[in-house]
């Protein structure tokens, strides 16, 4: 069997070879990739593989995107860190999926379905199952939010909004117009919804986008302070441990 690993963590894939060297001895691994760019340009160069050991979440998005350039018509099983909503839908789909972290017991039985199913599964039908669960696991980000202005409701297009904070027991999102709307939503249930390439949370209070940054200033214990525009709060900080990612998402 000729297997294709895709996984962006380093240590992750190792384990992956090694488990599938030991679970099928005469398999072989044709190669370990870590993007969505580097496995588009495989399987545009390359014949198709027997499987595809795959994760969703790779250095340069989400795996589905492969899909979406590509004609994948072999089977894949999905390694995962998603929800339980996530889990559901593979089950729904009969698509094979493990758990992060990898399981050995989990890989063999993935390995034993598939076993079971190769010869009576028309690769057509499975990919038509790969593009179900990923219209289910893809959820759309939030594109607008009505909020009451008055007696009215109105909407806001997200691309508006340079900040959401919380104040007072309640959730605001503040617009490039200088205002600020009341939401029905908590921060925690913002940062589900919002698109992690456009919004960011940097503490307990804030989730910015990166057009509300008016000042970044180094601060004490290796934090930061952020002057955002239109807002008189000077403690704007950003947590030490999420001082690195935050750099990385400004660097997208």
């Amino acid at each position: 069997m000729r297997i294709l690993i895709i996984e962006d963590e380093e240590q992750a894939a190792r384990r992956m070879e090694n488990l599938v060297k030991e679970l099928l001895p005469e398999a072989i691994v044709l190669d370990k990739l870590d993007s969505v760019k580097r496995s588009v340009q495989w399987f545009n160069s390359h014949a198709a593989p027997d499987l595809v050991l795959m994760d969703i979440q790779l250095a340069d998005g989400i795996s589905f995107q492969i899909f979406e350039q590509c004609r994948i018509t072999c089977p894949v099983i999905f390694t995962t860190a998603y929800d339980e909503y996530a889990l559901k839908a593979f089950k729904v789909n009969s698509i094979d999926y493990i758990l992060k972290p990898i399981d050995k017991e989990e890989l063999q039985n993935a390995f034993t379905k598939l076993k079971a199913s190769r010869n009576t599964e028309p690769s057509q039908e499975r990919l038509h199952k790969i593009e179900l669960a990923m219209q289910m696991l893809t959820k759309r980000s939030k594109s607008r939010f009505v909020v009451k202005v008055g007696e009215h409701l109105k909407t806001i297009e997200v691309e508006h909004i340079l900040y959401f904070y919380s104040q007072d027991k309640a959730t605001f999102c503040h617009t490039a117009d200088k205002r600020d709307h009341i939401l029905d939503y908590t921060l925690d249930q913002l940062e589900e919804m919002l698109d992690k390439q456009s919004f960011f949370r940097i503490n307990r209070k804030y989730i910015i986008s990166a057009k509300a940054l008016q000042d970044i200033i180094s601060y004490t214990n290796s934090r930061l302070r952020l002057v955002l525009k239109d807002s008189d709060d000077h403690d704007v900080i950003v947590a030490r441990e999420r001082v690195q990612e935050f750099k990385d998402w400004l660097d997208q």
